[in-house]
């Protein structure tokens, strides 16, 4: 998913180098957009292992 975001963020950076304004515009909102529900999916896969804590085998 942060593979997304960095492939959204090259394309934003170099449409803005090239001026085309709304392209860039739209790249970097769909690259946080990504960015912050990966972090948002992250939070609750750390939470979740603390809860779950670890199995005694």
């Amino acid at each position: 998913m942060l593979g997304w975001v960095v492939t959204f963020l090259i394309i934003a950076l170099i449409a803005g180098i090239l001026g085309f304004g709304g392209v860039a515009g739209a790249s970097i909102e769909i690259a946080k957009a990504i960015f912050f529900i990966a972090v948002v999916l992250f939070i609750i896969s750390a939470v979740v292992g603390v809860v779950r804590g670890r199995t005694r085998v």
